[in-house]
């Protein structure tokens, strides 16, 4: 009885030629597949339109052996009635299991919609191990981060907003003494030039400080700040800033107490002497009439400076904010009860830049301190 190799034996070139023509031919609809299957409303579909073509494949392969006499023609009906049985059974499997992709497809999609509409809370919810559950997981993460940037934008804008109104109020006030001030004098009408003239160059003063103060905190924030280092005595730093505001607080009837021990540290004395005036200012303004405002070196361990004083200390609403940018305990903005709301959050920004810490000391009155490595 001849065999199917007796025809391929037989046949050889035609044999050659039909097994390169059904290469050619399943290359082509792979292809043809790959461009038409994307066009589709579904996944299913798509798995449907593949098992549709791998089952018209076999057919024709069938058929192509019944020719060249491999698969005896008796057989080929048959082996076609089998195949279509087959694609019956895969269809029925395939629009089974794809089920979960359908739907983790379609949660891809709201959820994608969601997140357009503004929604950050929105997760997809899918577990897979797939590519499906790996784009799932990338987009959960890219919601997260999206609110993270989203609450960082909001939390810059309402700064920037507070930074344009302080500064705008903060400019007014002295912009506008100094503009009477000129016109009383150009008019002729100030009473006593000198004392005019005493006032607007306060005023003068304020405006560069706050100018001076914007730019070093802008420096400060922006990594922008450059700090020659060398061997600093905290206790000289204290005793300097003590006499530079020594008549400030005398107007006040303030008395200055300093009192500790030396601590070298490693750093600018500039920079740290502002930070003492900073402390120092903010709590004579705050301290009553007629009390001590004390300042404390301790060079045991890491070197601490503390400023205290017995005023009414701070609002307990006011602590953990005390070290932002404009934060100020007294929400008028009034020159005569506080500064610009930058002191506090250009020493935290100094102190932090020579790797210590700054904080507010849970105790009666006010009470600030700030330590420094001694390396």
């Amino acid at each position: 009885m001849a065999t199917g190799f007796d025809a391929i034996d037989a046949h050889p070139v035609e044999t050659i030629a039909s097994a390169l023509a059904v290469l050619l031919l399943t290359a082509g609809i792979g292809l043809a597949l790959r461009s038409a299957t994307v066009r589709l409303w579904s996944l299913r579909a798509q798995l449907l339109a593949i098992s549709l073509a791998g089952t018209l494949m076999g057919a024709l392969v069938a058929w192509l052996l019944a020719t060249a006499m491999i698969l005896e023609e008796s057989q080929l009906v048959p082996t076609l009635a089998v195949l279509g049985v087959t694609f019956v059974l895969a269809a029925v499997v395939v629009t089974i299991a794809s089920a979960s992709l359908g739907a983790a497809a379609h949660r891809l999609a709201e959820t994608v919609a969601a997140i357009e509409g503004g929604d950050r809370d929105v997760r997809t919810g899918i577990d897979r191990r797939d590519e499906l559950g790996r784009v799932a997981d990338a987009l959960d993460q890219l919601t997260v981060r999206l609110a993270t940037l989203e609450a960082e934008r909001g939390r810059l804008d309402a700064e920037r907003a507070t930074m344009l109104s302080s500064i705008s109020h903060d400019l007014r006030s002295p912009l506008a003494a100094l503009s009477a001030a000129i016109e009383a004098m150009m008019d002729g009408v100030a009473p006593d030039p000198d004392r005019y003239l005493r006032s607007m160059r306060a005023d003068v003063d304020a405006l560069t400080s706050l100018v001076e103060d914007v730019f070093l905190l802008a420096s400060i924030q922006g990594g922008r700040l450059d700090l020659d280092r060398g061997s600093v005595d905290l206790l000289e730093c204290c005793d300097e800033a003590v006499e530079a505001l020594r008549p400030t607080a005398a107007a006040r009837g303030i008395d200055l107490a300093l009192r500790g021990s030396r601590a070298t540290v490693p750093g600018n004395a500039r920079a740290l002497g502002r930070v003492v005036r900073n402390l120092l200012d903010n709590a004579i303004r705050h301290a009553p009439e007629g009390s001590v405002v004390e300042i404390s070196v301790d060079g045991v361990g890491t070197a601490r400076v503390t400023v205290s004083d017995t005023g009414a200390g701070f609002p307990d609403d006011f602590v953990d904010r005390a070290f932002d940018v404009w934060a100020r305990a007294d929400g008028s903005r009034n020159r005569s009860t506080g500064g610009s709301g930058l002191g506090l959050a250009i020493a935290h920004g100094l102190v932090d830049a020579h790797g210590g810490r700054i904080w507010i000391e849970p105790a009666p009155g006010g009470r600030v301190a700030f330590e420094l490595p001694h390396t």
